[in-house]
């Protein structure tokens, strides 16, 4: 059989070895350019060739079957022109015609693969001469039939995969393996990012959005609030405690302080009574307004706020004073670094609260997770707005991409080998494609014998 199919019959036993080993060497042989990985990735394998041995069975059988049929037909015509009379040429008949059956199927079956008899017939080799194009077909085909939005919504309307989500999702094993999936890429995804880079652009990010943003209207409406709340009281109440109490401790510095800033020409005794004097008055003035939550002072305080942040809102000078103050902080190093060095502590809190299971994080993320499920699984308006949007995605990826993913198809058959593509493809469909020639030897004998019939009877 394999002779028949490569030169027809009578081919030479040491040509068909020669064939076999240029199949193998075939397989293994280099492709120049950017073939080389498609044709790796279509390499005729040790499966391929057993494959191709039980193909090699059938057209053995398929041969016999012939060479039977052949046989047959001689007989019956011996016999005939032996002056048998009756059966032998109703036999000669459908043994003729059941030959020029499988002759026939021989060559519509070879001319897929090679050209019958190694000669140059049009329209033979079909395979190995239009592979490109069948890939181009196949592309097109695939394109127009599966990758249509019609289709492609219509197959994920009919999947449901909100509700089937919903209830997956809503199982706790299963709220845990997308919650501990999720942890581990988080972490890797903090683990690849370099430290340096994600401080850089943080850094810059926050320096840009506040030297974008004015803060004085900003300031002085918060510190308009907390003041007719009363909420710096506790500020000054803090204050003043602490003066007190700093007073107290450094009575003696605040006297050598009031001393030392007296003129030389007076009396040392009426400065050391001057220092005391003051250090009194500013203790009992401190010390009242710590007692006195109605003191003047605390009034003026008020006053002082209220009007302070009245310019913040209003007052142009302050507002770019302010505005001035917040460009020389943010451009001082120190608060560079503080604004980079925040980075490191988000990321060590994160990676840390992703690897434990027990973590507010990772708790709060399965919780989330199991609420969404059984909501999905529930909710048909949830259910529905979810498909509509994988629909959607799904539609746009296949008409904005369609000819990206054909062009895979037609790409990659071009880049298969014509010789190597043909020995595959007849290994996989090869056995079936022999069942055409003995089928074609079945019905064109019965088909002779039918017509010999008719013959027979009309012409009696």
């Amino acid at each position: 059989m394999e002779r028949i199919d490569r030169t027809g019959p009578g081919e030479p036993g040491a040509r068909q070895q020669e064939r076999a080993g240029e199949r193998v060497a075939g397989a293994a042989r280099p492709v120049p350019g950017g073939r080389a990985a498609s044709l790796a990735s279509f390499a005729y394998t040790a499966a391929d060739e057993e494959k191709r041995r039980g193909v090699r069975r059938m057209k053995t059988t398929a041969t016999g079957l012939l060479l039977l049929v052949a046989l047959v037909y001689v007989l019956a015509t011996w016999a005939k022109n032996a002056g048998v009379g009756g059966w032998p040429g109703f036999v000669a008949a459908a043994a003729e015609a059941g030959m020029v059956g499988a002759l026939a199927d021989w060559f519509a079956v070879t001319a897929l693969f090679k050209r019958p008899l190694g000669l140059p017939i049009p329209h033979t080799a079909i395979i190995p001469t239009k592979k490109d194009q069948l890939g181009a077909s196949l592309g097109s085909f695939v394109g127009e039939n599966f990758l249509s939005g019609d289709v492609v919504r219509g197959r994920i309307h009919a999947l449901g995969v909100g509700g089937r989500l919903g209830a997956w999702l809503a199982e706790p094993e299963h709220a845990d393996r997308v919650t501990a999936e999720l942890s581990t890429a988080l972490r890797g995804a903090l683990r690849v990012l370099r430290d340096s880079d994600v401080q850089a652009v943080v850094g810059e990010a926050i320096t840009r959005r506040a030297n974008a943003a004015e803060i004085g209207p900003g300031l002085g409406k918060m510190l308009e609030k907390i003041v007719a709340d009363g909420g710096h009281r506790k500020v000054v109440d803090l204050i003043c405690a602490r003066a007190h109490d700093w007073l107290v401790l450094h009575g003696d510095s605040v006297m050598d302080a009031v001393q030392g800033g007296a003129p030389g020409w007076t009396p040392r005794f009426v400065d050391k009574r001057v220092g005391e004097r003051v250090y009194k008055e500013l203790l009992r003035f401190v010390t009242e307004m710590r007692d006195m939550p109605g003191h003047p002072a605390r009034a003026s305080i008020d006053t002082f706020l209220t009007d302070f942040a009245a310019d913040l809102q209003t007052d142009s000078d302050t507002r770019a004073r302010v505005e001035r103050l917040k460009s020389e902080i943010l451009g001082r190093g120190e608060v560079q670094d503080v604004i980079a060095s925040a980075w490191a502590s988000v990321r060590t809190m994160i990676i840390a609260a992703a690897e434990d299971e027990q973590s507010e994080l990772r708790l709060r993320a399965r919780a989330s997770l199991m609420a969404l499920g059984a909501r999905l699984a529930t909710d048909s308006r949830l259910q529905a707005k979810l498909d509509g949007w994988l629909e959607d995605a799904a539609v746009y990826v296949v008409t904005t991409y369609r000819a990206e993913i054909t062009s895979l198809i037609s790409d990659t058959v071009a880049g298969w080998d014509a010789d190597q593509t043909s020995r595959k493809i007849e290994a996989h469909i090869g056995r079936d494609l022999q069942f055409i020639r003995i089928n074609g030897t079945v019905v064109g004998a019965l088909a002779g014998l039918l017509i010999y019939t008719v013959s027979w009877v009309l012409g009696a």
